[in-house]
């Protein structure tokens, strides 16, 4: 469909303008007019956050020079991140209503260029790792406004444009109707679970339920990946996206002798015990798939049911139902800048106390809704890559995107 011989390469700077934000200054926070601004931390690939706008002063001249328009697109031009430099979304609002800082570029486009179109290029410059590669790479990494102009931009007649985009659409469209299928299994998964712990009559004190609850070694040292066959220890990444990670795990700290009884095992339940971050803090993940050699962080809690009264399964269910997961946040300690939960006000935790059988059923029921979850996980996945397949063929078709 998109020959290279069809595309008319032209410096980004000529397919529409390419303009810096405002700098803020102590003069622009003083100011009477005060204006809301765009910054970084509002634009997302593909999407605008407007629930965190701060403002500045902009003379009337500035709000012309700066001010929004419907398909203007907004790209970070400086992150610590450098994978993220050039991130990139389409305005849709109210022309006039913000402006942007120059932490963005501002690409508004010419009267050959299509705003979706163009937002198509640059996404797939940034995964392509284009942006980072001419980025200024500092302790913050930046795209600048000169050399992201200076980049050559893929340009087709409006109606190639326009094919392009209506597959891209038909394709995100259908990812999005996966998203929403596993948003709604996933709140019938919640439901459910509700259901099942809210029927149940019993509770019993998590000490009870416990043979041991145990805290690991220091963890506070290198942050260098262990070596082969060397210890190593897991760090918070490994527990708090909520299924285990073996990936995150760093080398036993200096002076810390390695110690077999903190060796972590398949099908452990591990708990974040201490947390920057509240939402963190009571994390849970069943260990699976463990490299030899791993122990236990001071951070984090292992847990170990008493066979006869909880399986490991229905444990690790029930400390992330809701109603747990209330009383877990009530038991915090600490301050905005450190949350811990204390071993003593987990040990007398109260959680629902059906019978072995009743547990098993629970478990059963949770994990048809999770077995279906990740099917439609998979085939998000497999959409994904095939919409980014359909994107690379139809923009570049077997030429390049960038040229010098």
């Amino acid at each position: 469909m998109s020959a290279d011989a069809e595309i008319r390469w032209v410096p980004v700077r000529e397919a529409g303008e390419v303009r810096m934000g405002k700098q803020l200054s102590p003069s622009s926070r003083e100011a009477a007019e005060q204006h809301p601004y765009l910054r970084v931390a509002n634009v997302y690939e593909g999407r605008i956050d407007l629930s965190d706008v701060k403002t500045m002063g902009f003379s009337s001249a500035e709000r012309e020079a700066y001010g929004l328009r419907p398909g203007d697109i907004l790209l970070n031009e400086g992150q610590e991140n450098l994978r993220m430099v050039g991130r990139s979304a389409i305005y849709t609002g109210e022309p006039g209503t913000f402006c942007f800082q120059n932490t963005l570029i501002r690409f508004r486009p010419g009267g050959e260029v299509l705003p979706e179109y163009a937002q198509a290029v640059f996404v797939r410059w940034r995964a392509q790792g284009v942006f980072a590669s001419i980025a200024e790479k500092t302790s913050i990494s930046h795209l600048g406004g000169n050399r992201f102009g200076s980049l050559y931009f893929p340009l087709r007649s409006l109606s190639e444009q326009r094919r392009i985009i209506e597959v891209i659409d038909e394709v995100a469209a259908q990812e999005r109707a996966i998203e929403a299928s596993i948003a709604k299994h996933q709140v019938a998964r919640e439901a459910t679970a509700q259901q099942y712990l809210g029927a149940v009559g019993r509770e019993i004190l998590l000490e009870k339920a416990l043979v041991s609850l145990e805290v690991g070694v220091a963890s506070v040292g290198p942050e260098a990946i262990p070596a082969a066959g060397e210890w190593g220890v897991i760090r918070l990444g490994a527990v708090t996206s909520g299924k285990f990670n073996s990936m995150q795990t760093k080398r036993l700290p200096d002076g810390i002798k390695s110690r077999p009884e903190y060796e972590i095992r398949n099908e452990d339940i591990l708990m974040v015990r201490v947390n920057g971050s509240v939402d963190l803090v009571g994390s849970v993940c069943v260990a699976e798939n463990v490299p030899p050699r791993l122990m236990l962080s001071d951070l984090v809690f292992r847990l170990t049911p008493k066979a006869d009264v909880f399986t490991g399964r229905y444990l690790s269910e029930v400390l992330t139902a809701p109603l747990v997961r209330r009383r877990i946040v009530g038991r915090f300690r600490g301050t905005s800048g450190q949350f811990q939960l204390p071993k003593s006000e987990l040990r007398t935790l109260p959680v629902p106390f059906p019978g072995l059988e009743v547990q098993r059923e629970i478990c059963r029921v949770l994990d048809g809704f999770d077995a279906v979850i990740a099917r439609e996980a998979a085939e998000l996945v497999k959409t994904g890559r095939m919409k980014q397949a359909l994107v690379d063929k139809m923009l570049v078709g077997d030429g390049v995107t960038v040229r010098s």
